[in-house]
């Protein structure tokens, strides 16, 4: 299976050079579970034109920049959110999944009409969250890494996600849209030493359409 993945955009400033970037570890996390990443730049002309010819069969909006548009944001990246928004509105309009993490389900939040606060206590951290098993309504207790300082409370989140994990002040850690295959998640299953069998199954079954 090929899968799309979205790249932060880092600036160098000694050299004045605008860079796509991508942490290694997710082509590490995704070719262990046999999947083909794809990176997708940031500066196409034409990307639903790119989107279609890459034929991938699933979509990741990955980690870093602040939205654009967010009071006091940093390190923001208009051509990243702009890519972004194009990706999910194509994997929309063509029913194909996608896996936001961190940024990523923050920026799912806001497409779907959902806001953001800011948060503390959440930034390269380990802390712990209630989340649902994948076959039943029932939640269970698990620790995860954490490396983001804007959250989604309860009332924050759009119309049309359910959530999925709370962390211990009830905001929101992962939420899956009701009728599509999105996921959002605030952790990093890349970023483990040892990944995470729940996180494995978990994006196998949404890849896979197995989760709505």
């Amino acid at each position: 299976m090929k899968v799309g993945l979205t790249q932060r955009v880092d600036f160098k400033e000694d050299i004045s050079e605008y860079r796509d970037a991508l942490d290694q570890r997710w082509i590490i996390f995704l070719e262990s579970i046999g999947m083909t990443p794809i990176l997708i730049p940031n500066q196409l002309k034409n990307i639903d034109q790119w989107l279609g010819s890459m034929q991938c069969q699933a979509y990741i909006l990955t980690g870093g920049n602040d939205l654009d548009g967010l009071e006091n944001a940093i390190n923001v990246s208009p051509e990243r959110d702009k890519t972004e928004l194009a990706i999910l509105e194509y994997a929309k309009k063509t029913n194909l999944p996608v896996l936001g993490v961190c940024r990523g389900f923050q920026f799912m939040n806001i497409f779907f009409g959902g806001k953001l606060e800011r948060i503390s206590g959440h930034v390269a951290q380990s802390h712990l969250i209630r989340t649902r098993s994948h076959r039943s309504e029932n939640f269970h207790s698990r620790i995860v890494n954490s490396y983001h300082d804007w959250g989604i409370s309860k009332k924050n989140l759009a119309a049309g996600l359910t959530p999925w994990a709370y962390d211990e002040q009830d905001n929101i850690e992962a939420a899956i849209h009701e009728e599509i295959n999105w996921l959002g998640i605030m952790w990093h299953p890349e970023r483990e030493d040892e990944f995470d069998n729940f996180d494995i199954d978990l994006i196998l079954r949404l890849f896979n359409k197995e989760l709505v």
